[in-house]
């Protein structure tokens, strides 16, 4: 297939384009850089199955040519990407959304919307499951990403039932691995950074607010099978083994050897309680669930930025 990887230089977006070319597919890559890093691409120029446009989504996108699958991961995921760029957040949950499936529908490609757990806000169903609609405060400084996904897989299935556009929903819960940037905002970047540095590891809250973290791997894994299936309603990727935050930086400081303490500050604003996936509709469907330990994808990972020159 020859496929537009939108956000393509991101964390999960320049895996993504890793895997699709080592399935033997053309990657077009786009990205606009705000958040994005040529560093994670960087060792596929040149690979003739794969080229680059540095482009903003929420601007008309052309492409020539035949285009199979549009996969749109553009966006800032991080809290504080979308803390710091609130208006580009919704403009490219509204906007670049559009543009992306105004595209699949005149390429009559079939389009995969990288939907997030945040959809689900502070939870009150417990584990989320993809029939709950949410608890979401659509004016908090966390609601322009949520409102700006929810507005996004709103609109994927308006297209889906109005211009018959092969659409798939992923919803990505906690992800982590090799190329997150260390100061993104993310709980597993932050921890081992700190821990890397032997400085206080900063803990939220009183750290009993929970999180189920999935290792890129086995989330991309996931993505690609649901891209080629053919179920057009949302499904939950994530890894279900919950964990307190308390317990997670307790296993980050394990792991890296670090003489770090944990300090313990202000939870941020609606910041949610509990997460934790039910992959029930992943595992039937797609035959999928995660297969890396979380200690041996925290060590890959902590290995990663051990190594001289992280992104």
């Amino acid at each position: 297939m020859r496929i537009l990887v939108t956000g393509g230089a991101g964390f999960l977006g320049s895996h993504l384009c890793d895997y699709l070319i080592d399935k033997d597919h053309e990657v077009i890559c786009m990205d606009n850089l705000i958040t994005g890093n040529v560093d994670n691409i960087g060792h596929l120029i040149g690979n003739g199955s794969f080229s680059f446009i540095k482009h903003d989504v929420t601007e008309y996108i052309f492409i020539s040519g035949q285009l199979d699958a549009i996969l749109h991961f553009a966006s800032p995921a991080s809290p504080v990407d979308y803390l710091q760029y609130p208006i580009q957040t919704l403009k490219v949950g509204s906007l670049g959304t559009h543009k992306a499936l105004g595209l699949a529908r005149e390429k009559k490609a079939r389009f995969l919307l990288a939907s997030t757990s945040e959809i689900y806000g502070d939870p009150q169903v417990h584990p989320q499951n993809e029939e709950y609609w949410g608890n979401v405060n659509p004016i908090g400084p966390r609601g322009v990403y949520d409102e700006a996904k929810r507005f996004a897989e709103a609109l994927t299935m308006a297209y889906n039932r109005t211009h018959g556009i092969r659409t798939r929903i992923v919803r990505i819960f906690n992800t982590y691995g090799p190329r997150m940037r260390l100061r993104d905002g993310r709980a597993v970047p932050t921890f081992i950074d700190q821990a890397l540095r032997g400085k206080p590891l900063t803990v939220f809250g009183d750290g009993t607010q929970t999180r189920s973290f999935c290792y890129y791997t086995d989330l991309i894994e996931g993505i690609y099978r649901l891209l080629l299936s053919d179920i057009d309603t949302p499904v939950n990727i994530g890894n279900p083994e919950e964990k307190t935050i308390l317990e997670f930086a307790r296993k980050i400081i394990e792991i890296t050897g670090s003489s770090s303490q944990i300090v313990f500050e202000k939870l941020p604003v609606d910041d949610p309680k509990v997460r934790e996936p039910d992959i029930r509709k992943a595992r039937k469907w797609l035959k999928w669930k995660p297969e890396v330990s979380l200690d041996e994808g925290l060590r890959l990972t902590v290995e990663y930025f051990q190594t001289p020159g992280p992104a």
